[in-house]
């Protein structure tokens, strides 16, 4: 299988930081820009991927997995092998937030964000305030609408994806910003991991506070 390669913000900022366009669900190239998605989501470790960080600027996201103990696990030796084929595979196109309560915290960190410093590989991770819940319409690869409650870890992982269709990067919205190995990053999230600060209540106002 072809090695696919994400666009980072070392190589092409400006290119990260488009408004995707909204998918026609009779676009003839929309299956193969989904086949484009999942194989990079196999042949990598990310909780999910939006299709601009491919180079195809549409409205999609594929979520390959938004299980937090899953990530936990991986942050281990021990917990990779036992982890390494976890697939909760879900296709969302042209997908909007259509409510938020609650807030939470995450280390965040994406594909998009690595770059090189002395030779060594590092990423941008950011400590970021999501909505511990969000109502999400989206369509299905068939064109079905469906309008899904979502909260906890996943909420945080889809409020990512769904900001990349903006433009808008994690590194843009944190409250700190920290360059970092893989290694360093695991170790920073054991200490200080997914936070819920409140499940209820208006997000931005919450945020605001």
């Amino acid at each position: 299988m072809f090695k696919l390669e994400s666009i980072t913000i070392e190589k092409n900022e400006k290119y990260l930081r488009q408004v995707s366009k909204k998918v026609e669900i009779n676009d003839p190239e929309l299956h193969n820009n989904i086949v484009t998605l999942q194989d990079y989501c196999i042949q990598n470790e990310v909780m999910a991927m939006a299709a601009v960080q491919l180079g195809i600027p549409k409205r999609i996201i594929y979520v390959k997995n938004s299980n937090l103990d899953v990530l936990n696990k991986r942050a281990t030796a021990e917990g990779k092998e036992e982890t390494k084929d976890y697939n909760e595979a879900k296709v969302m196109i042209n997908p909007v937030i259509i409510s938020k309560e609650g807030i939470t915290t995450f280390w965040e960190a994406c594909a998009s964000s690595s770059f090189y410093e002395n030779g060594v590989k590092k990423w941008y991770s950011g400590k970021v305030r999501r909505p511990y819940k969000i109502t999400v319409k989206y369509l299905d690869i068939n064109g079905k609408e469906h309008t899904d409650n979502i909260e906890g870890f996943e909420s945080t992982v889809l409020c990512h994806e769904i900001d990349h269709l903006d433009g808008i990067l994690h590194i843009d919205i944190a409250d700190e910003v920290l360059k970092q190995t893989k290694e360093e990053r695991s170790i920073l999230r054991r200490k200080e991991g997914y936070t819920i600060i409140d499940k209820t209540g208006e997000y931005e106002k919450l945020r605001n506070n």
